[in-house]
């Protein structure tokens, strides 16, 4: 993910961002601001319908969810298509729900529950849909279950930008066939989806509702024509101005790849004027700067982790070899940790091999002392992680009593 840049300071700040750059053209001039633009207005209406319906976590996911759902109208504009990651840390955070209004008012949504990646990806054209994804715990709420759909992820990585075709061999003559992959996608699910999709995704991080917090009840058949009204006057604003939208180089709060994917809803929100350019810009740098957060408490953990096995290993005499039961047993015992809470029944042996994929560790059956075999960690596997993550603080030396020093 790109570091955010710094806010201008106070004295360099203007009313407005400065007009949208367009390459070999003069800068797209803002409307009168006396006089919302349509396009102020579409976003706006946008905007109170998912308030209508959802509790987002604050101001800032709103517009972001707004300005992302205007931009898959744009899809073929763009270089780069954001993911729409809305996760939550259980059920009944709203996020079916905020997945319900995106699906009427996106461009050619189309559902992939259940689909095999190869039905999504022959899916794909030109003119690509948007793939929305629900219940995308499903596909990669554990290790075991993510293996075997890696090749979703893999699809929806690539589709993250242009010109990453998937490659297949078809036809009779088994000729090799190029498939695009290019859309925006939605995913919803419980916990969080995979890193590689993380970052390239515009986070919405869902929560339940507090007692008191009230929304309106949604009903397909009674409340998708408003929500179709709005998504046709999406396509009415948005359409005549693709050839602007594709010249676009929108100055950015951010950089790499959380710049590419944002690019895209900070540009709609220039072509809207108003105050959509200033939100979406506040919005870029207060989601990615959390997001970054995020992934550093992440690294954190597993640092944490690695020097809580060390304690173990060391308590235990610093054995060759540790039973996977054991450890486990000694980590959750350690109440000052966080491992009694990682899950409802404390670190389990999955929640551990998740843990110490990335530093290529894992259990393994061994030969105890006593000769009964079980799943094991040997002391050699971590030495290495050890020394590089968390190495042992350098022993002071004893001051020398001769001297004094």
């Amino acid at each position: 993910m790109g570091t955010a840049t710094p806010k201008p300071s106070p004295e360099d700040a203007q009313p407005s961002w400065p007009p949208v750059a367009v390459r070999g053209e003069p800068a797209v001039s803002q409307p009168d601001p006396a006089q919302p633009s349509e396009g102020e207005e579409v976003l706006s209406d946008l905007q109170a319908q998912f308030r209508r319906y959802v509790v987002l976590p604050n101001e800032d996911a709103l517009t972001a969810v707004t300005l992302w759902v205007a931009a898959t109208h744009l899809q073929t504009a763009w270089q780069h298509a954001p993911r729409l990651a809305v996760v939550g840390p259980a059920k009944r955070c709203g996020k079916s729900r905020l997945l319900d209004v995106v699906t009427e008012t996106v461009h050619d949504p189309l559902i992939t529950v259940n689909a095999s990646p190869a039905a999504v990806f022959r899916s794909i054209t030109e003119n690509p849909p948007t793939l929305l994804v629900d219940e995308a715990d499903t596909l990669f709420g554990s290790a075991k279950v993510a293996e075997k759909n890696e090749e979703m992820r893999g699809l929806l990585n690539a589709g993250h930008q242009r010109n990453r075709p998937t490659l297949r061999v078809s036809g009779p003559n088994h000729e090799v066939s190029k498939f695009p992959t290019f859309a925006m996608a939605a995913l919803a699910g419980i916990g969080e989806l995979p890193d590689t999709i993380m970052d390239r995704s515009v986070v919405i991080r869902m929560r339940r509702r507090r007692p008191g917090e009230k929304v309106a009840e949604f009903r397909t058949v009674r409340d998708t024509p408003a929500l179709h009204a709005l998504r046709d006057r999406l396509v009415a604003w948005l359409a005549p101005l693709h050839a602007t939208a594709m010249d676009l180089t929108p100055p950015m709060p951010v950089e790499d790849r959380a710049a590419d994917t944002w690019q895209p809803l900070v540009a709609v929100a220039d072509l809207a004027g108003g105050p959509w350019p200033e939100a979406a810009r506040a919005a870029c740098l207060a989601m990615t700067k959390h997001e970054a957060e995020q992934d550093q408490d992440n690294s954190a953990l597993n640092i944490r982790l690695l020097a809580d096995i060390r304690r173990v290993f060391a308590a235990e005499g610093n054995p060759a070899i540790i039973r996977t039961s054991r450890l486990i047993d000694s980590l959750n015992e350690d109440a000052e940790s966080p491992w009694p809470g990682y899950s409802d029944k404390g670190l389990t042996a999955r929640g551990l091999q998740i843990l110490l994929k990335d530093y290529g560790i894992g259990s393994a059956n061994r030969r105890f002392p006593d000769g009964y075999q079980a799943k094991g960690f040997t002391r050699l596997q971590f030495t290495d992680a050890w020394a590089r993550y968390c190495p042992e603080p350098e022993p002071t030396a004893e001051p020398d009593s001769t001297t004094g020093a």
